[in-house]
């Protein structure tokens, strides 16, 4: 509820004249039956056609006021519900862009998505309809018992036992709600994981022909959900019968015993109808509230889970005082300084005692078995992840005493997995470097060796789908290489950006980025020895561990596991190892 009331602070003015409307609106619905009541016994009673007449103008003109504000007052709440997404949802996303991989991890891509969506919808809705029909309740208490006291004193005890007996039925069925409804969302969690699991997963569910298992799979998930949400439903029902048969049971109550008083002289007959008017208006706006504050539970959790997000620290944050260090030394642009790596919660180090240098104008490159740790080494890079151990260098600075944003802005990454963004390749270009004009975009698309952009129908203009899933996975990265040569960086790094290319246009690319990219530092991770053969300085690591450091010649003789590594590949083509 804080966090709630935190992001309505902005809009405090909004939400006092909003609730005044509603308010407004309450007050007119009961000042109708007042007017009633006085026509009945007065106008009709007497035969006074004008008093007639102009209570009728009055409940006509109370009318008008009272639609107007029930009017204004939706449009308002309408108006407040969008600005609170809104914020709600920046400050989600905002959160979500600080988190390292380990803090997404903790949620799930699915809970994730589920939390900006559906949680903040309910809570968008639960915060209008508080407004709408949980707010104006006070006030339509208050005054309706008033106006049933200022008629006849027994009647308005009448309302107060029926109203209590209400507000009784309504906390119990509220504390029912409450578990129901944490289920029921974390019941939407797991579906939207094995859903888009299914979707994302489809060819491999169909190369292994696990349509049957996965069907039983969703259709488990789909089974909770749809138990869980009937028994949500059961509360909404039983509760609506409940109302309905106490509003019958106050309108016999005022019927019975308003006749007793009116024949004892007590009440008028037009009373009679006020007070049933009272009574409806009175258990109608109870009734409503009952329905929201049923739904508030199922809020609660959702503003909860938002809560989560939005109070987790992240495990990589800014420095509070920027030093600056004393500049590279001898050219280094990369230094790892003694250092060791361990993911959170697991036992055994990833990486450990790592001690090497990446110098401008040479390239450095990385290779190793799978698993050996080689992406972790560019994420530590990157400071997706700090290091356990010893420092990572940038210019001579530790990258912990640097911004995130000042890190990255000096380092050009080509990720392991070639991910292209929804839109048209130039948009994907501009990436890299939002100023660039077209033939910036098709030197680095010509260095990239992505000539194929001119040969589609719109070139630079080319429609990509989400991930790039139009282009071939050898297209993909070199698109992803073109958006990242887009940058002027200190640093390149190509986390095993070749994998996809054939040998000639791995040759080719990497003979054009020697130029492009002469003076800055390169560190390519690849597990092809032919990418790296070539390189000024090659680390060899094995589980984690730096097993070698030099060129090919020197590690072909000092180092075995490059040469199993070298052999290994002979075998499957050995005329390549040497291109």
């Amino acid at each position: 509820m804080k966090m709630i009331l935190d992001f309505l602070k902005p809009y405090r003015r909004l939400c006092v004249f909003t609730v005044l409307v509603m308010v407004l609106d309450v007050a007119g619905g009961l000042f109708v039956p007042k007017l009633t009541a006085d026509m009945i016994n007065i106008g009709v009673a007497d035969g006074k056609m004008d008093y007639i007449i102009g209570r009728g103008a009055a409940m006509l003109a109370v009318t008008l006021i009272s639609g107007a504000g029930a009017l204004a007052g939706s449009w308002l709440c309408a108006d407040l519900s969008a600005k609170l997404g809104k914020d709600m949802r920046n400050a989600v996303y905002e959160k979500s862009l600080t988190f390292s991989e380990y803090d997404f991890s903790r949620f799930g891509t699915g809970s994730m998505i589920t939390r900006t969506l559906n949680d903040i919808n309910i809570v968008q809705q639960s915060v209008v309809w508080c407004i709408q029909m949980v707010l104006p309740v006070p006030a339509a208490c208050v005054m309706g018992v008033a106006m049933a006291f200022a008629i006849d004193t027994v009647m308005g005890y009448v309302l107060i036992g029926v109203t209590l007996l209400i507000i009784v039925l309504a906390v119990f069925v509220t504390r029912r709600a409450s578990e129901i409804f944490g289920r029921l969302q974390r019941l939407l969690d797991r579906m939207n994981v094995v859903l888009r699991e299914n979707l994302t997963g489809v060819r491999v569910v169909r190369a292994f022909r696990k349509e049957k298992s996965e069907e039983k799979r969703l259709r488990k998930s789909f089974e909770e959900y749809a138990e869980t949400s009937i028994r949500a439903n059961l509360l909404f029902a039983g509760l609506e019968s409940t109302a309905f048969f106490v509003i019958n049971l106050c309108i016999t109550a005022i019927l019975w015993v308003g006749g007793d008083r009116v024949g004892a002289g007590y009440m008028e007959i037009g009373d009679i109808t006020a007070l049933t008017e009272y009574s409806i208006l009175i258990l109608f706006y109870i009734i409503m509230a009952q329905m929201v504050i049923i739904l508030l539970p199922r809020a609660a959790v959702c503003s909860r889970r938002i809560r989560e997000v939005l109070e987790r620290e992240p495990e990589i944050t800014d420095p509070e005082m920027r030093e600056h260090g004393c500049g590279a030394e001898d050219g280094a642009v990369v230094q790892f300084c003694d250092v060791s790596f361990r993911f959170p919660d697991a036992d055994a180090y990833a990486l450990s005692g790592l001690d090497f240098i990446c110098r401008k104008k040479e390239t450095t490159a990385v290779i190793g078995g799978t698993g050996s740790g080689k992406s972790t080494l560019a994420k530590l890079l990157l400071r997706f992840h700090d290091v356990t151990e010893g420092s990572v260098k940038v210019n001579g600075r530790d990258v912990r005493e640097m911004t995130q944003e000042e890190l990255r802005e000096r380092i050009a990454y080509v990720p392991q997995k070639a991910w292209l963004f929804s839109g048209t390749i130039a948009e994907n270009l501009l990436d890299g470097n939002e100023h660039a004009g077209e033939e910036e975009m098709r030197h680095a698309l010509a260095v990239a060796q992505a000539d194929f952009v001119s040969s589609l129908a719109n070139g630079l203009d080319a429609h990509v789908s989400q991930g790039g899933r139009n282009f071939s996975g050898g297209q993909r990265q070199r698109l992803s290489i073109a958006r990242a040569l887009m940058k002027q960086a200190d640093l390149y790094i190509f986390d095993d950006s070749f994998s996809a290319l054939d040998f000639r246009t791995d040759a080719a690319l990497r003979n054009a980025l020697k130029t492009e990219v002469a003076d800055a530092a390169v560190l390519i991770i690849a597990q092809r020895v032919s990418t790296i053969r070539n390189a000024d300085c090659i680390i060899v690591l094995d589980e984690g561990r730096v097993a070698g450091i030099g060129r090919h010649e020197e590690l072909m003789e000092s180092c075995g596991v490059y040469r199993d590594i070298v052999r290994s590949q002979m075998k499957g083509g050995g005329e390549n190892v040497g291109n």
